[in-house]
């Protein structure tokens, strides 16, 4: 049993008749390093949302360790599976760094001792710790993007989706997002990344799947460089 299984899964926006994603088969587990590639518009996104429960299939199901998604609350989605969004601009709300990777421990009634030792914890691990008292939009757009990601594993969920992480980010920047992300799969967690840039993606990924036309073309278990970083 995958973490993530869906199976004959199609979605259509409406009042469009062609499907966005049809009839998806795929199981994702809880380690390891996937990535979705296509050109755009083949429903890379779509089927990422489809995932975290904020769309819904007009066919098929989706199941979380074997029970379907629509068991679960959009929180508790959001618990165990982390999603960093292509522009972290629209992810950052909070105002100061330091807030926006303590907003969800704190929402969740976490003890203030627990939550600003973890956000200690995080603005260290991700280099962040100058700028715990900046406005999160005062950042460049690595340490955006590094915070994005830094306040959804504050929340330790057990899978992370990034889509289009390194859109934006000049080849240094994308050198150290990849030197983060490698450190998030040390910590166990699984990770589903959706991007164009084939040059990250041989980097990072053991298993690439390509999507045209709302549909699997292929699905290939690889290793990536990421095998021998470690």
């Amino acid at each position: 049993m995958s973490f993530l299984e869906l199976s004959q899964v199609t979605f259509f926006y409406p009042p469009k008749t062609i499907p966005a994603v049809k009839r998806i088969n795929l199981g994702l587990e809880k380690d390891g390093v996937t990535a979705i590639v296509g050109p755009n518009g083949c429903g890379k996104t779509t089927l990422t949302r489809l995932m975290i429960g904020v769309l819904q299939p007009a066919e098929g199901r989706i199941c979380l360790e074997g029970r379907p998604l629509t068991d679960y609350s959009l929180a508790e989605i959001g618990r165990r599976i982390g999603y960093v969004f292509q522009n972290p601009d629209v992810q950052l709300f909070s105002n100061t760094v330091a807030e926006e990777i303590g907003f969800g421990l704190t929402n969740q009634g976490c003890e203030p001792a627990a939550v600003e030792a973890r956000v200690d914890f995080y603005l260290d691990y991700f280099e962040l710790a100058d700028y715990r008292n900046v406005f999160p939009l005062h950042l460049s757009q690595g340490e955006k993007q590094r915070l994005a990601i830094a306040a959804v594993l504050a929340n330790e969920p057990e899978f992370l989706i990034l889509d289009e992480p390194t859109v934006g980010l000049d080849a240094y920047r994308k050198r150290l997002l990849g030197d983060y992300l490698q450190k998030v799969a040390q910590l166990g967690r699984g990770m589903l990344l959706i991007s164009h840039d084939m040059s990250f993606v041989d980097r990072m990924a053991e298993r690439v799947i390509t999507m045209e036309n709302g549909q699997i073309k292929s699905d290939s278990e690889r290793r990536g460089n990421m095998a021998y970083d470690h």
